[in-house]
């Protein structure tokens, strides 16, 4: 007696002339101090929207912050934007580093000085880089409550890689120097 052996053809999907493209999760600070900060805020959420192959998923209230670090400056206005996109980590942050300049962000002041706008890539994805000139997730993220009270307003379930959930973070900062404006 002879037995055959079933072999089964790999299965293939119908070329159909469709692709499956995958969307990233990302979220960014966004903040100002010159140049009437809130409507700075508001600009640049705008301008967030008109990121290549990104859409625009939800904005945070705005808070006023006492800045962080040495410099004497006025208060920053803070906000979170969550969008999903298309890019890769670095293509996203190349194209939100050309947006800020488009914005007039001007690099090269002192650390942690005064701006009319900045954006911070919080977090990507699962994604981590710890490249001198991108970190993902932020490093400064677990401890700035200008920074995980308004990302708790967006995406207070959110699990930042390596570094915990947001929800329990923010809890784990005090309110001292903020407050919500919206």
């Amino acid at each position: 007696m002879v037995v055959a052996a079933a072999v089964a053809a790999p299965h293939r999907e119908p070329d159909i002339g469709l692709s499956v493209a995958h969307w990233w999760p990302a979220y960014i600070g966004v903040g100002s101090n010159l140049d009437g900060p809130r409507e700075r805020v508001v600009e640049a959420m705008a301008a967030i929207a008109t990121l290549p192959e990104t859409r625009f998923v939800v904005a945070s209230p705005h808070y006023l912050a006492t800045p962080f670090g040495p410099v004497q400056q006025p208060d920053f206005v803070n906000a979170v934007a969550g969008v999903i996109t298309q890019l890769s980590m670095p293509a996203f942050f190349a194209a939100m580093r050309e947006l800020e300049a488009a914005l007039g962000r001007v690099r090269g002041g002192p650390r942690w000085g005064p701006r009319n706008i900045d954006l911070d890539l919080l977090v990507f994805g699962a994604e981590r880089s710890d490249a001198e000139s991108l970190r993902v997730p932020h490093p400064g993220i677990m401890a700035r409550n200008f920074v995980l009270y308004p990302l708790r307003d967006v995406a207070p379930e959110l699990d930042v890689p390596g570094v915990g959930r947001v929800r329990a973070l923010a809890e784990r900062v005090a309110a001292v120097g903020i407050r919500r404006l919206d």
